[in-house]
C-alpha cells in the first residue's frame, strides 16, 4: 500500500522558504502599514464568541497596523494586562497560519480557547480543558514534526499552569483530546478509540499548534472549552454567561498572570 503523502518529502531540520516575517513584509507594504509589534500575549478565539462580546461592549478595538491578509487583530485589557485577540481562526491551518504570523510580529505567549465537543463525560458542559496533549488525527502538525499519536504542551508550561488550577474561578480539568479535521466525519467508532484513550474532548486546532509551539520552540497554550455532546441532545452548545466569553477571559487572565509571573524581570 503506498504511503500518504502527508509522510512523504518532510524535511524536519531544513528551513521553510516561504517564512512569515516576509509574507508580512509584503502586506505591510501593498497596504501602506508601518511596522509595529503585537502585544506580548495573544490569544486565538476560533470561535469568535470573545471578540464579538469584547466589541459589543467597547472593550476591545481593531489594530489598524496589523497586515494579515486574512484576519483582524483586536486589543484589550483583562485584570490590567494587555492581550492581542484574533477571532475565527478555525482548523489546524488556519490556526497555526495565523500562530507563524503572531510570533513574528512580537507575541511571546499564545493561548487558543477553542469549544470542544465531549468524548468522555467528566461533567455536564461547559466546562474547560487545559488541552496537555493532543491527537493528531489533522494533516498540519506533520509538517512540523515526525509522525506520532500525540503532540504535548511544553512540560515545563505545563508546571506553570498549576497556579491556574489553583485559582480558577470555572470548572476546569486537564487531559488530552483528539483534533480533527473532519468534524463531521466523528464517526461512533472513531469517537469510542479516542474514549479508549481516555480523551476527553474533540477540537480543530491543538495538535498543530503544540507540533508548532515545539518545533519553533515558542511557548503556546491550548484550552478546550467544551461546550456540547455534538449537537445528539436538544439545547446543546450553550456555553453560559455571554456565550462563555466572561469565563474564557477569567481563564486568559489567570495563565497570563502565571506565565508573567515566571518571567525575568525587565529593567
Amino acid at each position: 500500500m503506498p504511503r500518504s503523502p502527508i509522510l512523504l518529502n518532510k524535511y524536519y531540520a531544513e528551513p521553510s522558504v516561504f517564512i512569515p516575517e516576509n509574507l508580512l513584509r509584503e502586506a505591510r507594504r501593498q497596504k501602506l502599514l508601518a511596522g509595529a509589534r503585537v502585544p506580548r500575549i495573544c490569544v486565538l478565539d476560533p470561535d469568535g464568541d470573545m471578540v464579538r462580546w469584547l466589541v459589543s461592549s467597547r472593550r476591545a478595538e481593531r489594530d489598524s497596523r496589523w497586515p494579515c491578509y486574512h484576519t483582524d487583530l483586536f486589543t484589550f485589557t483583562q485584570d490590567d494586562t494587555p492581550f492581542g485577540i484574533i477571532g475565527c481562526a478555525v482548523g489546524a491551518p488556519f490556526a497555526v497560519l495565523v500562530a507563524e504570523e503572531l510570533f513574528a510580529s512580537g507575541c511571546e505567549l499564545l493561548i487558543s480557547v477553542t469549544s470542544a465537543g465531549q468524548i468522555v463525560a467528566i461533567n455536564n458542559p461547559p466546562y474547560f480543558v487545559l488541552i496537555e496533549k493532543a491527537l493528531r488525527d489533522e494533516g498540519t502538525s506533520y509538517h512540523y514534526l515526525p509522525p506520532a499519536e500525540f503532540s504535548h504542551i511544553a512540560p515545563g508550561l505545563l508546571s506553570m499552569l498549576d497556579y491556574v488550577f489553583a485559582h480558577t474561578p470555572v470548572p476546569m480539568y486537564r487531559g488530552a483530546t483528539w483534533t480533527t479535521d473532519a468534524p463531521f466525519r466523528e464517526t461512533a467508532s472513531a469517537i469510542g478509540c479516542c474514549r479508549d484513550l481516555t480523551i476527553m474532548a474533540a477540537e480543530m486546532e491543538a495538535a498543530a499548534l503544540y507540533a508548532f509551539a515545539e518545533a519553533r520552540q515558542k511557548p503556546v497554550v491550548c484550552l478546550a472549552h467544551v461546550t456540547n455532546r455534538m449537537a445528539r441532545i436538544e439545547g446543546d452548545f450553550e456555553k453560559g454567561i455571554a456565550d462563555g466569553s466572561q469565563d474564557a477571559l477569567r481563564v486568559i487572565a489567570l495563565i497570563a498572570h502565571a506565565w508573567m509571573s515566571h518571567q525575568p524581570a525587565v529593567g
